[in-house]
């Protein structure tokens, strides 16, 4: 997994340095298959520890010029350059953005595919692994993502984030995605957003057997496809 979504970042060319943030993150790339990445001199290696939250905000702290960074994960194999440049543009100029596909949109692909969804007014949402950290003030989302992270009961931690009075609206569902993601913001002093993805796959990560083999399926589609360029 970590090759595919390493080969995809490492072939554009507006991806600056790659950071793999893992336990044991050098060991990963014992394996033959990810071998070639300790020869990609934009790839960085480190241990994330007992928090990958903090891993992220010292990796942001400890790099010049860090902004924008886009924040993925491993098991995001479907990721490939349209969703990252829909992403991108969607993003442009937020403090943080969130990138998701709406329920229809993955229903429409793969009718029965399971995910876990977050329902709005008007409609319900699942991540798609992707995230933007378009600033500093990125810095105090993932505080907020570390206290909550750090403490046993989570639901109280996150009604202290962001207020009982937006979480209720939530909750039940008074507030659209967007409206919800920008009160956060407000609440938070920066700039938030909600990218929405037209993309059934960009939901899909791999969680559990059943996602391995539905992902091989797709990839093994996507390669058999003619080359529109030949």
């Amino acid at each position: 997994m970590l090759a595919w979504v390493g080969s995809t970042l490492a072939a554009r060319p507006d991806v600056r340095r790659i950071v793999i943030l893992a336990q044991q993150a050098d060991a990963l790339l014992d394996d033959p298959a990810t071998r070639w990445l300790r020869d990609e001199e934009r790839v960085t290696v480190r241990d994330s520890g007992a928090s990958i939250v903090e891993a992220i905000a010292g990796t942001l702290r400890s790099m010049p010029q860090a902004y924008p960074f886009l924040l993925t994960t491993a098991d995001n194999v479907l990721l490939d350059d349209a969703m990252i440049d829909r992403f991108k543009v969607g993003a442009e100029g937020a403090d943080i953005a969130v990138a998701l596909v709406e329920r229809k949109v993955l229903e429409a692909a793969y009718p029965g595919n399971r995910r876990t969804w977050l329902p709005f007014r008007g409609g319900a949402y699942s991540g798609a692994n992707l995230f933007w950290l378009g600033s500093p003030e990125a810095l105090k989302v993932l505080a907020i993502w570390r206290r909550v992270e750090q403490q046993r009961k989570k639901a109280r931690a996150v009604l202290g984030a962001f207020g009982v009075g937006l979480s209720l609206m939530i909750a039940l569902r008074m507030l659209t995605l967007g409206g919800a993601v920008a009160r956060v913001g407000r609440r938070l002093g920066l700039t938030a957003k909600a990218v929405l993805l037209p993309y059934a796959e960009a939901c899909i990560d791999v969680d559990k057997p059943s996602d391995h083999a539905m992902v091989e399926a797709i990839l093994r589609a996507r390669a058999s496809r003619p080359d529109p360029e030949l």
